[in-house]
């Protein structure tokens, strides 16, 4: 009787286990993968602390980037060398941005929401002294905004409202840090008394503005004669060297051109004869210059500037084929 009972006790035994086996191999499988999945998953995020130029298994660009010459395909970067650096989140740039010049000097340093800059903003000169600083957002400075000289003084400072138009206090300086120009704007124009001063610091104009226009009223105008016998006879309106970075007045062969001619039409334009009235747009299509033109130069108008990430910087002024002073980035 004993052996019959751990006969039959062995013989449940191993049909339990034939039963179950299956579904113990199943559920085995199960926790396996699910093991497997966690330690990728988090192989990926301990890798993603190390290394860089990460992809995840979507394919998307994932925390710290380093974008080299070779990567961006840029011949005037050696291949090793930076061109931006900075952060990605499901391919889209996030947090700070830096671009470097082909010399190693730090570009620029945008601030990025979603893949757009938005927020503070910095850029330099080539030879590593900041060249403009503020707030972006929208593409379009907005609030307290500083321009230098390639010094490193600060050569403008402006406010710009939220739709990007200059706002109350506004001054322009001399190299030496001494005030040029000081008055108020409103809407990107000058409102109100608007004071001028020779560079030895002395009084020289007090004018008053209406909407960008001057008073008619000329008891509301005064000028002033510099106390200083030295700077008697200089020509202190004479229009300031245009910026080193400012692209040429002469149309490029990249330029498209739209205004004065009939772009639609497939016969080729000669920029190097445009004479009156055009715009013209780089390869990114963004305008570049527009104003009056004689023989493809710009006489009368503006010159605009941007990033290598497409972000208008500045707006260059020109009259009678000379850099006249920056206007305002509404444009």
């Amino acid at each position: 009787m004993a052996g019959t009972y751990y006969g039959k006790d062995r013989q449940t035994k191993y049909y339990q286990e034939r039963k179950f086996r299956p579904l113990m191999k199943k559920s085995t499988l199960i926790f396996l993968f699910i093991i497997c999945k966690i330690g990728l998953a988090q192989s990926f995020v301990l890798k993603g602390k190390d290394t860089v130029n990460m992809l995840d298994p979507n394919g998307k660009r994932q925390g710290k980037w380093i974008i080299s010459g070779k990567l961006a395909n840029l011949p005037e970067y050696a291949p090793d060398a930076t061109v931006e650096e900075g952060k990605y989140m499901n391919s889209l740039k996030v947090g700070i941005w830096k671009h470097y010049f082909p010399n190693g000097n730090l570009q620029n340093k945008l601030t990025y929401e979603n893949n757009r800059p938005n927020g503070y903003a910095i850029m330099y000169h080539e030879n590593g002294k900041i060249s403009e600083e503020g707030n972006w957002k929208n593409n379009r400075w907005v609030g307290p905004y500083k321009l230098y000289y390639e010094t490193g003084a600060v050569q403008q400072q402006f406010t710009f409202n939220e739709t990007g138009k200059r706002e109350g206090k506004q001054t322009y300086l001399y190299p030496d840090g001494k005030v040029m120009i000081e008055g108020d704007w409103k809407e990107g124009r000058e409102d109100g008394v608007v004071t001028e001063y020779y560079e030895d610091g002395s009084l020289k104009a007090k004018k008053t503005f209406n909407g960008g226009s001057l008073d008619n009223d000329p008891s509301k105008t005064t000028f002033y004669e510099p106390k200083n016998p030295s700077i008697a006879n200089k020509n202190t309106d004479v229009a300031p060297p245009a910026p080193k970075d400012a692209p040429p007045t002469q149309v490029k062969p990249d330029e498209k051109i739209e205004g004065g001619v009939d772009t639609k039409t497939t016969k080729p334009v000669d920029l190097a004869t445009i004479t009156g009235k055009a715009t013209l747009y780089n390869k990114n299509r963004q305008k570049s210059k527009s104003g009056d033109f004689v023989n493809g130069k710009l006489i009368n108008g503006k010159v605009y500037m941007y990033t290598d990430n497409g972000i208008l910087t500045r707006v260059l002024l020109y009259e009678n084929g000379a850099y006249k002073a920056d206007s305002p980035l509404e444009d």
